[in-house]
């Protein structure tokens, strides 16, 4: 069954239990569309995770191809699926119509952001959009019928020139304007989550705050994404990563150790899920869940 994600949350913190969330993203191939059917998501399947994420590209430009995932896995897994949406080249009549078809397919839950623009440099507002994702949160709470999550960056947004504590704070307007759960961005030291959870918290935040964590598979692809992302990579990790040398395989099973120290350690301090970023790979993540003996 379908279920909100606030809900799933809800039973699972009543029962002591944690939410385990995996992300995939739109393949750009054919193959990798067949790819991700045929192998990834039934492996995670058997995982039997709470719900999965499905990434919206850069500028919107995976709008049809995200709807069509989310609705697949709904109709072909029964696993509740959540929509990426953002603000970028799109006016609010136009998300207002991509979230009028997402309700049509039975799509009950959608992780509402800013976005990227395509390309990188600076996000520029599109006429008639919204500027902040607090806007789109505020305006899917007045559409009813979804629930509604939201980003969070435990070593602040890279665009937040003010520091951490200022994106903090906002990310609780966000919040009040009616984000129900928070997922986070990648982080390698678990220290920035507890203190970006601790400063939420005593501000009175109590929706889910749930960690994002990505299984390195190579130095090039973790420094990579941390350059995108504003991410540090703390000296243990990175030593053990510059071991790997160019060895992926390496690399992969470091990733896999170091990921599943940092996931024990976070639920054993609280952690009410981990969501994990699998890259459209299924085998990091399922030893993970292996070694915490949550598969």
């Amino acid at each position: 069954m379908i279920q909100f994600i606030r809900d799933i949350h809800a039973a699972k913190n009543a029962a002591g239990q944690a939410v385990i969330s995996f992300e995939v993203f739109p393949p750009k191939t054919d193959e990798g569309d067949k790819n991700l059917f045929e192998r990834h998501i039934p492996e995670l399947m058997k995982l039997h995770p709470d719900f999965c994420s499905v990434t919206y590209g850069a500028g919107g430009s995976t709008r049809e191809k995200t709807i069509g995932i989310v609705d697949r896995i709904q109709r072909e897994h029964g696993l509740t699926a959540m929509m990426h949406l953002t603000c970028v080249n799109a006016t609010k009549a136009e998300l207002t119509a991509v979230l009028t078809e997402a309700r049509a397919r039975g799509i009950k839950n959608i992780l509402a952001l800013r976005g990227d623009p395509p390309g990188g440099g600076e996000f520029q507002p599109t006429p008639g959009g919204f500027e902040f994702s607090y806007r789109l949160v505020e305006h899917l709470r007045e559409l009813g019928g979804f629930s509604i999550g939201t980003a969070g960056f435990p070593e602040g947004h890279i665009a937040c020139k003010e520091g951490k504590r200022v994106d903090w704070d906002r990310l609780k307007a966000k919040i009040d304007s009616g984000a129900d759960f928070v997922v986070t961005q990648l982080f390698f030291d678990n220290a920035d989550f507890y203190a970006f959870r601790d400063y939420l918290t005593t501000r009175g935040v109590t929706v889910p705050l749930v960690p994002g964590i990505l299984p390195a598979m190579s130095g090039s692809q973790v420094k990579r994404f941390t350059a995108l992302c504003g991410a540090q990579l703390p000296a243990p990790f990175l030593a053990g990563l510059e071991k790997c040398g160019a060895d992926d395989a390496a690399a992969t099973e470091f990733g896999i150790e170091y990921a599943s120290a940092q996931c024990a350690d976070l639920l054993k301090n609280g952690a009410e899920g981990i969501h994990f970023y699998t890259l459209n790979k299924a085998h990091s993540t399922t030893r993970i869940l292996k070694n915490l003996r949550l598969a």
